[in-house]
């Protein structure tokens, strides 16, 4: 069961001969493993081959134990694909000396889970442990789950159940309650990067026979989103094509024509980051909902990180559309959640709902200009006394002091609202809110006049 999960291994093929570097870039032969995909070839055979679970394989961590054979405790492995969930199992099941069954969610039934738990309970009698591996275990119905409660309880089986949904909603409260949960990260691009490097060097993968350019790379890079077995699929896309024309070295050319998806022209770390991100903002604020949804799909598609753009669009909310919309505020916020409750691809989605609401929304600078002016006067000095009836007076001393003497209590008028002083007395009658007559705007408006022409009668 273990073999046809992780695949085997033990038997990849004899490795081509590496490419002779006196050649000028012809290649005589490129290892293929015929029938073993890249993917499958590059598996970590040890910790230190791992990439970007720092946090979770550190020394002492309940995940290390558990691989060194000392943690006793279940785990479910929560993170997107392409992480190392099913590598870490495999691991796992290398490193202890237990029985190693594997279930994958999407085929196995509580028949299934019944007979495993049967077989690991025949096998404590003799002393020998048994570790479970479930993949997919979000796609278990509750009964399912159920299933597994007394076992793991028990310690009949060792959990390790990997999902790529959040396990506060797909995994049952018992079974959660019985379990570590440790989230896995989408690797980094330099991890993308080192993953590369490592399959066109290693006799596993290319052996040397192959070397890749930086532009293509940096198209791979980009195409992984941080999955490692997204981006060795797409480079051994990129190796048949380039081996096939004869070549030595992997250009941007074969990895767009292996792949058929474009590189988009991008530095994250240079011009075209900012000018792609003010173009989208200044689309935005022009209530160009076309071009705006244009660039936000060039930024997702040149592997821009999410959380940029989501930051980008709360700022955006308050700063050009401010209380014209102030649903805009809560929809950004809400896009931002979502980027990082469910991550890429599917973010994509509320990015593209918040840009469309922001980029159709009336538009405002009120906020900028009202917080713009408020702290112009505090940075030239007019930062008054506080009115002593709206001072603390909640202490020992306060009211010999005058401390909230006199303070008209709102709720305890009529209307709600009290006419008295606010603001220190060298403010008195400033306005720094100007709202527009666009949007919610043409409410609050003369709301807002209202409000002031009460709150100063007779304090002006």
């Amino acid at each position: 069961m273990t073999d046809s999960l992780f695949g085997d291994d033990g038997d990849l093929g004899t490795p081509g001969t590496a490419r002779d570097p006196q050649s000028q870039g012809a290649v005589d032969f490129v290892p293929t493993h015929t029938g073993t995909p890249l993917a499958v070839r590059m598996r970590p055979q040890t910790l230190d081959e791992v990439l970007g679970q720092e946090h979770l394989l550190g020394s002492g961590t309940p995940l290390r134990r558990l691989i060194d054979g000392a943690g006793a405790a279940s785990v479910i492995l929560y993170g997107p694909p392409g992480t190392g969930k099913t590598t870490i199992a495999s691991l796992i099941s290398g490193a202890t000396e237990r029985r190693f069954e594997a279930l994958s969610a999407l085929s196995a039934g509580v028949k299934d889970v019944r007979a495993v738990i049967e077989m690991a309970r025949r096998r404590l009698l003799v002393g020998e442990q048994t570790v479970l591996f479930i993949d997919e275990v979000h796609r278990f119905s509750k009964a399912q789950q159920d299933a597994l409660l007394a076992a793991v309880e028990n310690r009949v089986v060792l959990l390790v159940a990997a999902t790529t949904e959040n396990p506060s909603f797909s995994v049952v409260s018992p079974l959660l309650s019985r379990s570590l949960i440790l989230q896995l990260r989408p690797l980094e691009p330099e991890h993308v990067s080192e993953l590369i490097d490592r399959a066109l060097a290693d006799p596993r993968g290319y052996d040397g026979a192959l070397t890749i350019s930086d532009e293509a790379r940096e198209h791979v890079v980009r195409l992984a989103g941080g999955d490692a077995r997204r981006s060795l699929t797409a480079l051994e896309a990129a190796a048949d094509v380039t081996a096939g024309a004869g070549e030595g070295e992997i250009t941007l050319e074969s990895v767009e024509s292996s792949i058929d998806t474009a590189a988009v022209r991008y530095d994250r770390a240079g011009d075209q980051h900012y000018d792609v991100i003010s173009a989208f903002i200044k689309s935005i604020r022009g209530s160009d909902v076309d071009a705006a949804l244009h660039y936000l799909a060039r930024m997702i598609s040149a592997g821009e990180d999410p959380r940029f753009i989501a930051r980008r669009l709360v700022v955006h909310a308050s700063e050009d559309i401010g209380m014209a919309d102030p649903q805009a505020l809560l929809v950004a916020t809400a896009a931002a959640q979502a980027v990082q409750l469910i991550g890429m691809p599917e973010a994509r989605l509320a990015l593209a709902q918040a840009t469309i609401h922001l980029a159709s929304a009336p538009k405002s600078d009120g906020v900028v200009a009202a917080i713009g002016s408020a702290m112009a006067d505090v940075a030239a000095g007019k930062s008054g006394a506080v009115p002593p009836h709206l001072r603390d007076g909640h202490y020992a001393g306060a009211e010999k002091l005058g401390n909230a003497q006199g303070y008209v209590y709102p709720h305890g008028v009529p209307g709600g609202v009290a006419a008295q002083q606010y603001p220190p007395d060298d403010l008195v009658g400033v306005d720094y809110y100007e709202p527009t007559d666009h949007g919610f705007e043409r409410e609050i408006g003369p709301r807002v006049s209202r409000l002031r022409g009460i709150i100063r009668r007779g304090r002006a």
